[in-house]
């Protein structure tokens, strides 16, 4: 598919959809659960604009709202997965708990988590998070673990200064504690690119990463995954300053690849924000833009059977998902 033969909203650049109607698969077997925006850092390419400064209610999901998403999750039998993002979803206080309760009952549990996190102290609050590795170990959580590149001009580049030994402190951290060597505790690592172009092979990219983290730092992982920048909020603000938006939305249109389709995220899992609110996926969410027909629905007013065959709500960046090999919250696609 070129990008003349795709279809234009009202004439706007860029806002275009898929030639046909995408809806999710007849099975929705992951909760992906963005716990709160609040983070020790502020990337400029966070889609949902995550930082310290992110302390308003509304940006933290509280314990009434957790417990329902809780009960919500055990009480439906498709719900296989609970996958927790954020900001740093830790520096939520009811983070805890219920990863126990979700574990404890047997579901595969996610952290999608940010490594500086386990070196930080919270000036306001006082709290560390040094129990971090410990915690994640006990509960058998799979991790799922930011690192931008390897090098550490890039990585500070993306995130500020100190945050490459921050991060390469935190993942041998979890090596420590069994992470990437017992077959047990899963850590994955993820690469976004700096600049405005697709990921490179996802392969070859992960023997770089395992060549240069051991023999640099020993640091061992399970898998690299590969996910492309969504051209939204921080970073299509910023491609608009540089005069890149328009390039960068041509690399993706043109690099569309249909072959993605069947395994896009959305077409298989719920997502929610703090309010428990409705969203076919997190760079949704960070649009507001709502699950089709459900736009002020919170999660415990459907069942998972509900939102099965839904119609996925799209827009132009949902070209980043499908460009060249494609991007999830899996890595590529095909």
């Amino acid at each position: 598919m070129t990008t003349a033969s795709l279809p234009i909203l009202d004439g706007a650049p860029f806002k275009a959809r898929f030639e046909t109607p995408l809806r999710a698969a007849a099975r929705i077997t992951t909760l992906q659960i963005n716990i709160g925006y609040v983070c020790n850092l502020a990337c400029n390419h966070c889609h949902v604009e995550s930082s310290p400064a992110r302390t308003a209610p509304a940006d933290n999901m509280d314990q009434a709202t957790a417990r329902r998403v809780v009960d919500w999750a055990l009480g439906q039998d498709e719900i296989q997965t609970a996958d927790f993002t954020g900001g740093s979803p830790e520096m939520n206080p009811n983070f805890r708990w219920m990863v126990e309760a979700f574990s404890g009952h047997g579901l595969h549990v996610i952290d999608r988590f940010n490594p500086t996190i386990i070196g930080y102290t919270d000036r306001r609050s006082g709290a560390g998070y040094g129990w971090v590795p410990e915690f994640l170990a006990a509960q058998g959580v799979e991790v799922v673990a930011s690192l931008p590149c390897y090098l550490k001009d890039n990585v500070e580049k993306q995130r500020g200064r100190g945050s490459y030994d921050a991060s390469v402190e935190g993942l041998r951290r979890l090596n420590a504690v069994g992470y990437g060597r017992d077959p047990q505790l899963v850590l994955n690592l993820v690469y976004n690119p700096v600049g405005p172009q697709l990921p490179p092979p996802q392969e070859t990219l992960a023997g770089e990463y395992r060549r240069e983290l051991q023999a640099r730092f020993g640091i061992v992982f399970n898998e690299l995954w590969t996910i492309t920048n969504m051209p939204i909020k921080r970073w299509r603000r910023q491609l608009q300053r540089e005069g890149r938006l328009e390039g960068y939305m041509n690399t993706l249109i043109d690099a569309y690849n249909p072959a993605t389709i069947e395994g896009l995220m959305c077409r298989h899992q719920i997502n929610i924000d703090p309010l428990g609110r409705l969203y076919d996926c997190d760079f949704n969410q960070a649009l507001g833009l709502h699950v089709s027909g459900r736009a002020s629905a919170y999660i415990w007013e459907v069942s998972a059977s509900d939102l099965a065959h839904r119609a996925i709500a799209t827009d132009d960046h949902c070209y980043g998902c499908t460009a060249g090999c494609g991007s999830s919250c899996s890595g590529a696609l095909v």
